[in-house]
């Protein structure tokens, strides 16, 4: 029995894989709010607990964050995810970590037809380079390179890159959020976390007038003064 997690800054999945029913058809499969329990191992106790299920042998999670020597920092979460620390904390015996994305990466070889929806249509490159992009609570970038036999995930924190812009009003947004970050990358602009930046922006700005309905909304949720 394998025990599969996707540990996200907003919500972390976990998943019992058996080698008889196979990964498309779990044997249970729970989301949690990330944000709500003190450490990843708490979240795994009360999964387990729950199913009732005592024999996971193996253990395998993405931790959005970069993974080095079996340890990662969730980078949207104050907890610090141990390979080893889990192995003993729960009681399974393999343990591993990899970076979500590259966790996705990998997968993407064995989708099917059905998996896939079609944004643009293009023509396939066999054997050529393969982009993986998931704008979530932050942003997500990984690849596949073929090797001559199969493709090899990459993990990347391209999602931290520096934003470039390429209208004056991309340039507009830069200079805006950049008073308030000090350095803007692409996860400032492209993920969930972002799309506050982007209103408090076209707000702040003048661009766009903000209804007052919505105005008394965001008053109750406590957002945010003007940045400029």
């Amino acid at each position: 029995m394998l025990l599969a997690g996707d540990i996200g800054g907003t919500k972390t999945v976990l998943a019992l894989i058996s080698e008889e029913k196979g990964v498309r058809h779990p044997v249970s499969k729970a989301a949690f709010p990330s944000g709500s329990y003190p450490t990843f191992e708490a979240v795994i106790a009360e999964f387990l607990a729950d199913v009732n299920i005592d024999l996971v042998t193996s253990a395998s999670f993405g931790v959005a964050g970069p993974v080095l020597e079996g340890k990662a920092k969730v980078t949207n979460l104050p907890w610090m995810i141990d390979a080893d620390s889990i192995s003993r904390s729960v009681e399974i015996k393999h343990v591993f970590l990899l970076n979500d994305l590259e966790s996705i990466a990998n997968s993407i070889p064995h989708l099917q037809a059905e998996d896939l929806d079609t944004i643009n249509a293009g023509d396939v490159e066999n054997g050529g380079a393969i982009a993986v992009v998931a704008p979530g609570t932050g942003l997500g970038e990984a690849f596949l390179t073929w090797n001559g036999q199969t493709y090899q995930a990459h993990p990347s924190e391209g999602g931290h890159a520096s934003f470039a812009p390429t209208t004056a009003e991309q340039q507009e947004l830069l200079t805006y959020l950049r008073r308030r970050f000090g350095h803007v990358s692409y996860e400032r602009v492209c993920s969930g976390s972002g799309i506050p930046n982007i209103y408090h922006f076209l707000r702040d700005t003048g661009k766009y007038p903000e209804p007052s309905w919505l105005a008394a909304k965001l008053s109750e949720a406590n957002d945010p003064t003007p940045i400029i």
